[in-house]
């Protein structure tokens, strides 16, 4: 049974010491990308909505590359896929609501 937890123990500090780089990274990108809007970021978010509308009505869509179409679609596609997922989390079901 000691040598049971002995390989356990040495199992795991050996993950976690091949796991703590990737850890390292994933916490960095987290503490940025995870962080909700502060009071000093709502101009420029602003000021982004407001480049959007300004694009859409000037057609400034029609001068994008594929490259940057595709991944604008993809990019809305994932807040769809967000929203369905959040939804069907919410109602506990994934058609309809339980009445």
């Amino acid at each position: 049974m000691a040598s049971l937890a002995s390989k356990g123990s040495g199992l795991v500090n050996r993950l976690l010491t091949q796991a703590r780089p990737q850890l390292d990274v994933f916490l960095k990108y987290a503490k940025v990308e995870l962080t909700p809007p502060t009071p000093a970021d709502i101009p420029a978010i602003r000021q982004g909505l407001g480049n959007l509308v300004k694009g859409a009505k000037t057609g400034a869509y029609k001068n994008l590359t594929v490259r940057e179409a595709w991944l604008n679609t993809l990019v809305t596609a994932e807040v769809i896929f967000w929203f369905y997922i959040g939804e069907c989390i919410g109602k506990r079901h994934i058609v309809g609501y339980n009445v």
